[in-house]
């Protein structure tokens, strides 16, 4: 009998209380299905990933394309499912309320509200804001949803880590559940935002090879994602074996 969705809310909130999971990111059924059978105990959508299978640049898709993506992986899974909510489809906080009270009707376990658009930071009155308007419309659903607030500060040419820790401290009082800021790689930064937001917990993206998930673990990170990665893999896979077929005449080994 398939999960629940509020026991998959549960479940997921009680990942977020000790230890460091690693939340994989998705962007078909086909990849949902082969992330599941390999054992991970969550996932989280990506915008970049889902995107590229649309033809499309990330951040290009309009809402109701990703809400119904969004329906469809927490429909085919008893894993909780967090969605990459980019900005929320709105800069209002009026706005951002309304697209969350949507997104936690599809069945996700969880949702991220970035603090950017095209490129620019909010302003960070706005920021909290938001994320208040977004605190707001999960508790008015049930409130099971957990909300994470997302500082893209380092993704957009701004890695000033007090700035970053004043908005996720700002985030997480105005009821962020968890904290995340894309970017990040210097593991005291890492763990300085660790200690700032604490007891909520942090998520941290993997950026390359040179991470690690034990030393993210070893400095109180809590859970672990890598965004568009399992995508960018997928289709480098694809080029490489197009590019064979196309210039050589043959096709990689199935494997």
């Amino acid at each position: 009998m398939p999960i629940a969705t509020a026991e998959k809310r549960r479940n997921f909130h009680e990942m977020h209380r000790e230890g460091c999971f690693l939340l994989p990111n998705p962007w078909d059924l086909g990849s949902l299905r082969r992330l599941e059978a390999m054992g991970f105990r969550a996932v989280a959508s990506t915008s970049s990933g889902l995107a590229w299978t649309r033809g499309r640049k990330d951040y290009e898709l309009d809402r109701a394309t990703v809400l119904d993506h969004l329906a469809e992986l927490a429909g085919a899974t008893d894993l909780p499912v967090n969605a990459d909510f980019e900005n929320g489809f709105a800069e209002a906080p009026e706005g951002v309320a309304e697209s969350v009270t949507l997104a936690v009707a599809t069945g996700i376990a969880g949702l991220s509200i970035e603090d950017a658009a095209d490129g620019r930071l909010y302003e960070r009155d706005l920021a909290v804001a938001r994320i208040a308007a977004a605190r707001a419309a999960i508790d008015a659903a049930g409130g099971d949803t957990l909300l994470v607030a997302r500082s893209e500060a380092y993704l957009v040419g701004r890695p000033d880590l007090g700035e970053v820790i004043a908005r996720l401290t700002a985030f997480a009082a105005a009821g962020a559940d968890c904290l995340y800021a894309p970017g990040m790689t210097d593991l005291d930064e890492i763990e300085a935002t660790v200690r700032a937001v604490a007891p909520k917990p942090i998520n941290v993206l993997m950026r390359g090879p040179e991470m690690r998930v034990a030393d993210l673990a070893a400095r109180g990170v809590r859970r672990v994602s890598v965004g568009g990665a399992l995508a960018t893999a997928a289709w480098a896979g694809f080029d490489a074996a197009a590019r064979l077929f196309l210039e050589e005449g043959r096709v990689p080994p199935r494997r």
